[in-house]
């Protein structure tokens, strides 16, 4: 265990960090099944708004990786568009 003050406080932070990370990453995840599940296109490209930007986010705070997050919106957009 640590010591130091510095060290006991970074522990709480992280632990708080990781917790929201978790979060937002798992939310993101189902809202881009329930995207994936739409069958009505304007339905669909309007939950994709959304997910992209939920998807954005991500990317900002290096919870994935800037090409996954790229990857995603490609697919997610053209699979919106064959609807």
């Amino acid at each position: 265990m640590a010591n130091h003050k510095s060290a006991l406080k970074r522990i709480r932070s992280n632990e708080k960090k990781r917790v929201l990370n978790r979060y937002q990453h798992k939310t993101t995840r189902n809202a881009i099944k329930a995207l994936r599940l739409a069958t009505d296109k304007s339905d669909a490209s309007s939950k994709l708004s959304s997910v992209i930007s939920m998807i954005d986010r991500l990317a900002k705070k290096n919870i994935i990786h800037d090409n996954k997050a790229s990857n995603l919106k490609s697919k997610l957009t053209k699979h919106v568009a064959k609807l």
